[in-house]
């Protein structure tokens, strides 16, 4: 028996190494092709992560924006009202200047 299967051995022989060439890349695609997809996953949880972190991070600047835009209403509101207090105590600094100086005119004239 072991001597029947010599002559077939010896007729596959050559032609198995082409075989186990040809068949070795099927096998290892699979694995290659897990290891893209595993890459892949991996890019993905990246990338998601990535985006939560980025989104967080926006909301925290668009908070403080707020914050700040709101601090620079209220100042721009109290600049407001002290430019407008200035400029009714400088009216009436105008209103008393020409009142004195039109007293001093009549003075003057009066003399």
């Amino acid at each position: 028996m072991p001597s029947s299967w010599l002559p077939i051995l010896n007729t596959v022989l050559p032609y198995l190494t082409s075989i186990i060439t040809a068949a070795v890349p099927a096998f290892t695609a699979r694995k290659d092709n897990d290891k893209s997809a595993n890459l892949v996953a991996e890019q993905i949880a990246e990338l998601q992560s990535a985006v939560t972190r980025n989104a967080e991070s926006v909301r925290v600047l668009a908070e403080q924006m707020q914050r700040t835009i709101e601090a620079i209403q209220t100042a721009a509101l109290a600049n407001q009202r002290t430019a407008r207090a200035a400029l009714i105590t400088s009216a009436a600094a105008f209103v008393a200047a020409t009142a004195a100086l039109g007293v001093a005119l009549a003075a003057f004239w009066n003399g």
